[in-house]
């Protein structure tokens, strides 16, 4: 979608731009490299998480699974109100949100720099608030009148709103009129430019690692140079959204100087890919499509705008999101971004329980970066960092196989059918774990392995992944992955209804419905369910779809059986018998 059609969408809410969320990246030169310093370059951004959740993440998750950076929500005081944009309207550069108070917000910083993850905060420096009243943490203002901060000679004088036809035709309007009513801080004023700077630098001080920045197309790209240089001497890592929109008069590409900066066509062209063409058509997939150089720019599959727009997939898109954070993530092109936000059926709609997450998968929070098949793939990518693609495979249509160098490969079949092959790699003979799943994969002396994978399901091999039984995520891919039973069945559900699986031993309910432990639709047409269980266990099962009634269907036919081989886990590729 251009930069038109996501002002549009925010104009109709009435909102200012809560501009993208992006993957952490390094600030230099036009040679500098993009990605991150050190050997993890993937962020997880937890959007609207308050500061407690996300310090308590990076020491659960973050860390262990292999996460460079961690991205925190707009941290300064900003406009009352229960929306997830009132946080993209500033009052002051005061760290008292809805997401918590300064001790907090460093209390955070400690634990997640202890846990090897850095955080990256959301800044945003282009405007202010676009009305009057009384910030999140007492400090009253008026559009242009900030105390102790900004007065009316700190704004552009272009006081009205960006049309839509300036994004094609008036780059200086674009930069400097006001975007849908928000106060446009003069960004040229050197006074402005160093509250920026000053702001920026207090946060480094504290222990950040850098900033992702909003908004920059509406900054030009020699003030965002300007600005770089107060910040830490220039030496600030950074990266900066610039939303690109065809034939616009404004490109990404001027702010390259400035830093790294967000590729947008990574994203669109993905759900093209992976919603009506085909993944076939990835095999070069990056610079060679016209994007910016791969060491220069953050990728993702969606952020908080764009999920809601429509312009790229979504967690709504079920398997289709999934593979695609999948691929991202196992190819080498840019500094990923994974998103992490919660369910909305309205635009409006703002984080449950202000942010204070108590538990992944409940209240509504999707955790995307705690999806085994997304969080077991960024210890694929630190594994296989800096080895070139090899073995490329295709079918010609949905189903792609590759490696990465001798450190790993990838196999992702997005067909609504199983695909059954034997691959070619460059891996090391012996067993791997499939970090997807957790079963045993074994590869033979030619660097071959043979597998069968389920309709809109993904493997993947590394060389830091050998043994299943003592965790296919050791080393940065996942948690732990034991003996059990992986079930997956293929089941459509109307709203309100979900699978499980009841059986004839306790972990599934003993027959009792009430007990049956329910599948997850991550991935849905196929719902999933992992299980620990003894190596020799066998086991009667059947899938159930209950209603938000509680009411049970069983599938037809007879109970299925299946029995934990004496080392890994039972894969279950099933299909809801009507």
């Amino acid at each position: 979608m251009s930069e038109r059609g996501v002002r549009r969408a925010v104009r109709t809410a009435l909102v200012g731009l809560a501009a993208a969320a992006t993957a952490a990246v390094t600030l230099g030169a036009p040679t500098a490299q993009a990605a991150p310093p050190g050997n993890k370059d993937v962020t997880a951004v937890l959007f609207s998480w308050n500061f407690n959740s996300i310090a308590r993440e990076c020491t659960e998750r973050l860390g262990p699974a292999g996460y460079g950076f961690v991205q925190v929500s707009p941290p300064q005081e900003h406009v009352q109100g229960s929306q997830w944009w009132t946080q993209y309207q500033p009052v002051s550069y005061n760290i008292s949100g809805r997401l918590g108070n300064e001790q907090q917000f460093r209390s955070m910083i400690n634990t997640c720099n202890n846990a090897g993850v850095g955080v990256i905060v959301d800044a945003v420096i282009n405007h202010m608030s676009a009305g009057s009243g009384t910030g999140t943490g007492g400090t009253s203002y008026s559009k242009y009148n900030y105390p102790g901060l900004y007065g009316t000679n700190d704004f552009g004088s272009c006081r009205e709103d960006i049309r839509g036809s300036d994004y094609a035709n008036d780059r200086w309007r674009v930069q400097n009129c006001e975007l849908v009513g928000l106060a446009d801080l003069n960004t040229g004023s050197p006074y402005v430019q160093q509250q920026i700077a000053g702001y920026m630098n207090r946060l480094l001080g504290w222990g950040v690692a850098g900033f992702r920045v909003d908004a920059v197309k509406h900054i030009p790209a020699r003030h965002m140079e300007q600005i770089r240089a107060r910040v830490n001497g220039g030496n600030v890592f950074w990266n900066q959204e610039v939303i690109y929109g065809a034939g616009e008069a404004i490109t990404p590409e001027e702010y390259l100087n400035a830093g790294h900066v967000q590729e947008f066509r990574y994203a669109f062209d993905l759900k093209r890919m992976f919603q009506g063409d085909r993944i076939a058509n990835l095999q070069n997939f990056g610079e060679s499509w016209g994007y910016l150089p791969s060491n220069r720019s953050g990728v993702f599959v969606d952020n908080h705008d764009t999920e809601r727009n429509g312009s790229t997939l979504s967690y709504k898109d079920n398997a289709a999101y999934t593979l695609a954070n999948v691929f991202m993530l196992a190819w080498p092109y840019g500094s990923p971004d994974v998103h992490s936000g919660y369910e909305f059926s309205g635009f409006d709609a703002g984080p449950p329980n202000n942010g204070n997450v108590t538990a992944c998968y409940q209240s509504g929070w999707k955790c995307q970066h705690a999806w085994q098949e997304i969080s077991s793939m960024v210890g694929f990518r630190n594994t296989t960092r800096g080895q070139a693609v090899t073995h490329w495979w295709s079918n010609g249509n949905n189903a792609i196989a590759f490696g990465r160098g001798n450190r790993g490969h990838v196999v992702i079949n997005h067909e609504n059918s199983t695909l059954n092959r034997t691959f070619q790699t460059s891996l090391p003979a012996g067993d791997y774990c499939n970090v997807q799943n957790g079963t045993r994969v074994t590869v033979n002396g030619s660097g071959q392995f043979t597998a069968s994978l389920g309709a809109r399901t993904a493997l993947a091999l590394h060389v830091d992944a050998r043994n299943c039984g003592t965790g296919g995520g050791a080393g940065g891919g996942g948690d732990p992955v034991t003996g059990g039973a992986s079930f997956g069945v293929n089941a459509t559900t109307q709203m309100g209804q979900n699978i499980h699986v009841a059986g004839n031993i306790s972990a599934l309910g003993n027959w009792n419905t009430a007990n049956a432990p329910r599948m997850s639709a991550d991935t849905y047409p196929i719902w999933r369910l992992e299980l620990d269980l003894p190596p020799g266990t066998t086991f009667q099962y059947k899938y159930i779809r209950r209603d938000a009634n509680g009411n049970v269907t069983w599938e037809s036919g007879s109970n299925r059986t299946a029995t934990v081989p004496s080392s890994g886990r039972v894969t279950l590729n099933d299909t809801w018998r009507n």
